[in-house]
């Protein structure tokens, strides 16, 4: 074998290591519920340190998730502050009002920043869609040169940041209405089991009740930017999207 062979291109972007889904809907959703629901009572961890323990981990996912990149992910720390937020106004037994009003706040920062992101030279969907992890940007920019469709593709952008805000927005009434159904509308006061018990609640349900139709709103702006790269590049859809 040659040294040709061997060698190693020092040009060669290293391969980043894929998220386990898995273990993040463990360490984020599935033990945080558990200890909430489950060792709240005295005789287990009490209702303050259940909270804590909780919490910890999806803190802790999201600091190693930030040690093995190196680099800071927006979208993880504004979870790290949300996390710490509720174990907050928990610990401090603050009007569970709070909660629901943070859970909103967060999803309803990102839609105003995305739609707010397209007066700029770096709108988002760029960030969320259309990017070199998912797309070959390259050969899909000659593409629209070569056929004079670069203005047609950035309002199909502004079309699919719209569709990505819509899923923010979303997200932002459905926490809402969640935080209120649970925490709010039963009067519940924090430091109680119950309360600890709806917590917990509101974690497990966050996901199917408020990330799968924002995940689905999502994956129909990527589907309608795919169609239109299509229609404007003459490219195949092997021929746009990155190998894995």
């Amino acid at each position: 074998m040659t040294d040709s062979q061997t060698s190693v291109d020092p040009t060669a972007k290293p391969v980043e290591k894929k998220e386990n889904m898995l273990v993040n809907l463990l360490l984020n959703i599935v033990i945080p519920t558990l200890i909430l629901m489950k060792l709240s009572g005295e005789q287990y961890l009490g209702t303050q340190w259940a909270v804590v323990v909780a919490l910890a981990f999806p803190v802790l996912y999201g600091l190693k998730d930030f040690h093995s990149r190196g680099k800071v992910n927006l979208f993880s720390a504004l979870g790290i502050i949300s996390i710490l937020l509720t174990g907050g106004i928990s610990l401090l037994e603050l009007d569970p009002r709070y909660i629901a009003i943070k859970e909103a706040a967060i999803p309803g920062i990102f839609a105003i920043v995305t739609l707010i992101s397209l007066k700029t030279p770096y709108p988002l969907v760029k960030t969320f869609l259309y990017n070199d992890k998912i797309l070959q940007t390259d050969k899909i920019a000659a593409a629209l040169k070569q056929y004079n469709t670069e203005q047609a593709f950035e309002k199909c952008l502004i079309n699919a940041s719209y569709l990505i805000a819509l899923s923010f927005i979303l997200s932002s009434v459905l926490n809402y209405v969640l935080a209120h159904w649970l925490l709010i509308a039963p009067a519940l006061h924090p430091n109680t089991e119950a309360y600890n018990d709806a917590l917990g609640k509101m974690t497990a349900l966050s996901f199917p009740v408020i990330a799968i139709p924002a995940t689905l709103i999502m994956m129909g702006a990527l589907f309608y930017l795919f169609h239109r790269i299509k229609q404007l590049t003459h490219l195949t859809l092997e021929e746009i999207i990155n190998e894995p």
